[in-house]
């Protein structure tokens, strides 16, 4: 049994998966608020008393950086050893892996409804691929092609700086750098990020938040999921305006990061929002911010671009990761 995890700073997911083969099928599932808890290893040990689910070997997806087998999660006073965790599952070895990297891993192991296509690209594109995926936090990976399989790797490149494209966004960058100093990519393109937008048209007065919505806003549990709502419905003229630049900016850098990783294979879109706000990705402003890049817009335009709407990708890959592993050590000692 594969006990695979997608660690983030607002959930934790947990699942065991059989395999037959190369084939996962998912056997138990959970799902653990990652705030009501003071590290993994309470989770670890209440999934395992109450599922009782034997394990024998895991990985599990970050929402940080790994270095040396240990990550200090981004948004989460949590730090994750591989040696600590494999110690307590009794296990010789656990892989850890940047959550984005988990779920580049997943890609291949999901099936064509679970992507919605927003350009086709290229007949019989292929070649390097690319994630990005927008939640809490904004994170990105690059599977790179050796001519015959992909090889996903991690990266940081949520945390590179915001560059502005007009004289708004100019304005937006100002306005965050007053709050916060520097300002990268997540400060925009993340739940968060949402609602720095919103203020940021709310404060200057570039759009008037009406009475009754600040007084929605003050009560929400979940400012962003509410002004997605009142964009999405029509309601609000402040919250689509807070949308279409979020998916402006969305789409600008996932042309980035098309062109960083030359993902000529395909980049691919995961994360709850834009499932959520499929409608405007949909819009041109998207693909039309995607494909601003002068002279390297015919290039882009032979990438397909597809979001993920498969929830489960990194849960997937991190199970995947461990068969790619024992596929590895079984190689290299046949080679011996």
């Amino acid at each position: 049994m594969i006990l695979a995890g997608e660690i983030g700073a607002t959930r934790t997911r947990l699942a065991a998966f059989e395999t037959e083969g190369n084939q996962l099928q998912c056997a138990v599932e959970k799902t653990y608020m990652s705030q009501q808890h003071d590290g993994l290893a309470g989770i670890l040990a209440d999934f395992i008393k109450t599922e009782g689910i034997p394990v024998h070997s895991a990985c599990f997806g970050v929402a940080g950086p790994v270095r040396a087998g240990r990550s200090k999660i981004s948004n989460l006073p949590w730090v994750l050893d591989a040696r600590e965790i494999a110690k307590q599952l009794r296990l010789n070895s656990v892989g850890l892996l940047n959550d984005l990297e988990a779920y580049a891993y997943g890609i291949d192991g999901l099936e064509s409804k679970d992507f919605i296509t927003l350009s086709e690209g290229a007949e019989g594109a292929e070649g390097n691929r690319a994630v990005i995926s927008a939640k809490t936090g904004l994170g990105m990976a690059g599977l790179y092609w050796d001519g015959f399989r992909h090889h996903p790797f991690a990266c940081e490149g949520g945390h590179a700086d915001f560059a502005p494209r007009n004289d708004l966004q100019m304005e937006l960058l100002a306005y965050l750098q007053k709050k916060y100093g520097r300002i990268s990519c997540e400060r925009i393109l993340s739940g968060p990020g949402i609602k720095n937008i919103y203020d940021f048209l709310r404060d200057t007065h570039k759009a008037e938040e009406p009475e009754w919505l600040r007084t929605q806003m003050s009560a929400a549990p979940d400012p962003p999921a509410l002004i997605s709502q009142m964009a999405l419905e029509a309601k609000s003229e402040i919250c689509d305006q807070t949308l279409s630049i979020f998916v402006s900016v969305f789409g600008a850098e996932t042309g980035n990061c098309a062109l960083n990783f030359m993902s000529t294979g395909g980049i691919f879109i995961g994360g709850s929002i834009a499932t959520k706000i499929i409608r405007k990705m949909n819009d041109p402003v998207f693909l039309e911010s995607f494909l601003d890049k002068g002279r390297m817009a015919t290039i882009l335009k032979d990438m397909p671009v597809k979001i993920v709407a498969n929830d489960d990708s990194g849960m997937i890959g991190a199970a995947r990761y461990t068969l790619v592993q024992k596929a590895f050590r079984t190689a290299s000692r046949a080679a011996e």
